[in-house]
């Protein structure tokens, strides 16, 4: 799974996570070789300030994955990501990358968040965490309606179980239901917001099960865009 930034050219590290997966064997087996399955998902951050990664950050990124605690904020596919535009783009503060998780028992869903919408971050008690500095804030429409979205969440939500995919696919508009409760205003026309959910094989899950996975996604979501802002 790749997010990142970079515009439409950010796509080609997807590139480079390929061609690292087939030589590492990893994808889908065909008849003529292993095919690596891919799904990648990009912001738009286009600035003479912000790298364009291509294929060999891709690769870079796979070569340096640990289990340990990496940095988030304006890192990454963060790094060029903004926030609080509804009230013009010229007083917008900075966006991030963001990773949380929730747990209730045994069960436990992790999320990864690339914060680049058009509202403001808020808090649980609806505090504005990271948004727009106009000192008199009034809604502005971003861009013309016949120009595609230029804003974006990416998420991605992650669990273990025996889950299929009707089910995973209900973990991720759970997830997408974190950015709701966490953006002011959320999901608007000029945002392409896009939630991807994976479930590690595991022992099959009750339906009761599900229904707090779905519960810990929303709540897993919300938090890593949270921690995206939570830094200076």
């Amino acid at each position: 799974m790749v997010l990142t930034g970079g515009s439409a050219f950010g796509l080609a590290t997807a590139d480079g996570v390929m061609s690292w997966l087939e030589e590492s064997g990893i994808g889908h087996p065909t008849g003529s070789g292993v095919v690596p399955i891919v799904p990648a998902a990009v912001i738009f951050d286009l600035s003479p300030s912000v790298a364009r990664p291509g294929a060999e950050a891709g690769r870079a990124a796979c070569d340096a994955a640990i289990e340990d605690d990496i940095a988030t904020g304006t890192v990454g596919a963060g790094a060029g990501a903004t926030v609080g535009k509804w009230a013009g783009r010229e007083y917008a503060a900075t966006g991030g990358l963001g990773i949380a998780s929730a747990h209730s028992g045994a069960l436990r869903v992790a999320a990864i968040a690339v914060v680049n919408a058009v509202g403001d971050v808020v808090g649980g008690d609806g505090s504005i965490l990271r948004g727009t500095s106009n000192p008199a804030p009034t809604y502005q429409r971003p861009a013309p309606a016949e120009h595609p979205p230029a804003n974006t969440v990416l998420a991605l939500v992650a669990t273990q179980g025996g889950l299929d995919k009707r089910e995973v696919r209900f973990l991720a508009a759970r997830g997408s239901d974190g950015i709701t409760i966490s953006i002011r205003p959320a999901h608007t026309r000029y945002d392409g917001d896009v939630v991807f959910a994976v479930a590690a094989p595991g022992p099959r899950l009750t339906d009761g099960d599900v229904d707090v996975l779905g519960h810990l996604a929303t709540e897993a979501v919300a938090a890593a865009i949270r921690e995206a802002v939570s830094g200076p």
